[in-house]
């Protein structure tokens, strides 16, 4: 098959989208297919961090997110309408539609070419973040993309329900894959630990993006429990006031590949803050690392943290009960040892290799629908 993935994010961006993408076009092409990537082209500073990948990538026009420059926005225009044309995809794959799924959306219609969309963010929540307002503008912004596709995957059974319950039609579950040779207990690492815990302290960590949405900050009282040692290894918008709001904890910025796996399985206990997760990419990192995780019980970890068995849920943005579940696991090193296995024992099958053909199977299940256009249709 011949599939244009339009992907609101892709690398150098440093997220659970543009993760997802590289990982399922890379193995789009060892099964045999000729997928194109078109995305938003990176700011000039970070131009030459795009690295290289065994498929096509067409770039965009983009712009800073206003209160995020780190992250762009593609523009819709004659660039992406060529791509996608040209490429003459058997399937339109929309990776987080909003800007460029909108107008990719729209092309498939008037092209008649099949169309599946992903959902992967939760931008009602980033616009009551960012701007304050407009959640209902993109809610019906959203209806029109999604129901405009011949499918749309949501990433955990929350966010499947979230979806039907603002009119999106066709929503199937799709979860993510983890690289549980990359991440890994076997990765712990004496040295990394001497030198983030020098005095035996029982690491705590969160990984992820520092941005407002995140809520890291509910980790203060975390930072202040006996014994404790916070990391925190991410960057991104909030990192100059989370430092202020956090001194005790080390941050220790961007980390990635073989550097991100040893920091994950060298760590005690991870505690994730976002209540808005459609999935939670990093929590599975965790679990394949062999950690229990602490989690907001909201969304995507609804899905990856079974309480009693590989971690704890606790109410979001409830700072007290955050730290409370991180002083129980503090001292108790059996537990966490408990949690820990069945952590990595419940990710063990999640590869990337695995969800890659369930999205395989899914282009193949629209394709074989009779009277598949790319048109809006009632679900049977």
């Amino acid at each position: 098959m011949r599939i244009a993935i339009i992907a609101e994010s892709f690398p150098p961006d440093v997220n659970g989208v543009a993760h997802s993408v590289v990982r399922i076009a890379e193995h789009l092409v060892r099964r045999g297919h000729t997928p194109l990537v078109i995305a938003p082209a990176p700011s000039s500073s970070t131009r030459g961090l795009t690295g290289t990948h065994p498929f096509p990538v067409i770039r965009v026009p983009s712009v800073p997110m206003p209160r995020y420059r780190g992250l762009r926005l593609g523009l819709p225009g004659p660039r992406l309408d060529d791509a996608l044309v040209s490429h003459a995809p058997d399937m339109v794959h929309l990776a987080c539609p909003f800007l460029l799924g909108a107008r990719g959306v729209a092309l498939a219609q008037q092209q008649r070419m099949p169309c599946l969309a992903v959902y992967q963010t939760d931008v009602a929540a980033y616009a009551r973040t960012y701007v304050g307002r407009g959640e209902a503008a993109v809610w019906k912004w959203m209806r029109t993309i999604h129901n405009g596709a011949d499918r749309t995957l949501a990433p955990s059974t929350r966010s499947a329900a979230d979806l039907v319950a603002h009119g999106i039609q066709r929503v199937w579950l799709w979860q993510r894959g983890v690289d549980t040779v990359r991440f890994d207990p076997a990765k712990r690492d004496d040295l990394v630990r001497k030198a983030l815990a020098p005095n035996g302290e029982v690491l705590v960590g969160y990984v992820g993006r520092l941005a407002p949405e995140k809520r890291v900050e509910l980790l203060a009282k975390t930072c202040d429990l006996p014994g404790v040692r916070v990391v925190i290894v991410g960057d991104g918008p909030a990192r100059r006031d989370l430092e202020k709001a956090l001194p005790r904890a080390v941050f220790l910025g961007a980390r990635h590949g073989g550097q991100l796996a040893r920091l994950f399985a060298s760590l005690d206990i991870f505690a994730h803050t976002g209540p808005h997760e459609t999935f939670g990419q990093t929590i599975q990192e965790a679990l394949a690392s062999g950690l229990p995780v602490v989690a907001p019980s909201a969304g995507g970890p609804l899905d990856l943290v079974t309480p009693g068995v590989n971690g704890t849920l606790v109410p979001p943005e409830d700072e007290d009960a955050l730290t409370g579940a991180v002083a129980e696991l503090v001292t108790d090193s059996e537990l966490r040892r408990r949690y820990g296995r069945d952590a990595r024992a419940g990710v063990e099958g999640r590869t990337w290799s695995a969800v890659g053909d369930e999205l395989i199977a899914h282009y193949e299940s629209i394709l074989a629908s009779p009277g598949v256009t790319g048109q809006v249709r009632v679900a049977a």
